[in-house]
């Protein structure tokens, strides 16, 4: 079967060649898109970065996408439109809505009307971008003041902090492992917001390393899926229900065997109410988790 964002592109094809679409008309918005054919977001700005890279379409800020062709406006920008922010800016669109995988500087390109290469003026290339990406997405979130009494309602926000970044940019925590952690002043800050809610409690400073480290693994491991999710919308062109719905036979076959009582069991008592809510599952795993680093930080109360 034609992936969707294929049939997209070829339906605006020839919407432009029959001249539905002329040059310098605007083309239907991400949301216009994915509303029409009834497709995921990331499926339909998938499909309208393809044609942007053909050169069926441009886009400008504040403007959209339009045919390319049109005789209005210099689509070139100047030096001093195409500035490092602004290629910062562009790829964080194009990542939220396509994830890492899809990001290349001839995209970014195409979304700016500037040659490839002269990106490489203000960026070192797409590690460079990357590690940029994530200094300003990291940096979207500012600790309110005055901070919170006590180190859980300061983990509580920080982690809750954390994961309205990562559901903004589901590309972010795949930047970063834990074992190499990416190297910039905003994630910086908050490391340096967590290990200080942690100062006066007589802890070492191993432990208090440790404790970091556990709780924003944590919203950084359940928070890698939201991109895979995203992006398994997009490949298959399934909802979350459609995709359970195809597994049925399959799941059916493997309660009737016998072999797994225990799955089968607890699937019988969940009927067909489940549904695995990431939102849902972070906040039910941050209580019991922040509940076990109590023993540990305040073991006397």
């Amino acid at each position: 079967m034609t992936p969707p964002y294929i049939r997209i592109v070829a339906d605006i094809k020839r919407r432009v060649a029959e001249g539905e679409l002329k040059p310098g008309d605007k083309v239907p918005s991400t949301r216009g898109l994915a509303r029409d054919w009834n497709v995921a977001l990331a499926t339909a700005a998938k499909a309208l970065t393809l044609l942007a890279q053909e050169g069926v379409i441009t886009s400008e800020p504040r403007v959209g996408s339009t045919v390319a062709g049109g005789p209005a406006r210099d689509r070139t920008p100047t030096p001093s439109d195409l500035t490092r922010e602004r290629i910062v800016r562009i790829a964080i669109e194009i990542a939220d809505a396509e994830g890492l995988a899809a990001l290349s500087m001839r995209g970014i390109a195409a979304k700016t009307g500037a040659a490839t290469m002269s990106l490489y003026r203000h960026v070192g290339g797409k590690e460079d971008l990357v590690r940029l990406m994530a200094d300003a997405a990291y940096g979207e979130f500012d600790y309110p003041l005055p901070l919170p009494e006590g180190w859980r309602a300061r983990f509580e926000l920080s982690a809750r902090g954390l994961w309205a970044l990562y559901r903004r940019h589901p590309w972010l925590p795949h930047v970063t492992a834990l074992t190499r952690p990416l190297i910039v002043p905003n994630l910086m800050r908050h490391a340096e917001y967590a290990l200080a809610s942690l100062d006066g409690y007589g802890l070492d400073a191993l432990t208090r390393q440790n404790i970091h480290v556990l709780v924003y693994n944590y919203v950084q491991g359940v928070a890698v899926h939201l991109e895979r999710e995203a992006q398994q919308d997009a490949a298959t062109g399934m909802g979350d229900d459609e995709w359970m719905d195809a597994q049925g036979p399959g799941l059916a076959a493997l309660e009737a065997s016998g072999a797994y009582p225990h799955f089968a069991a607890v699937v019988a008592g969940l009927g067909d109410d489940y549904d695995l809510d990431l939102d849902a599952f972070f906040e039910f795993g941050l209580t019991p988790l922040l509940n076990g680093l109590a023993t540990l930080i305040e073991p006397s109360t």
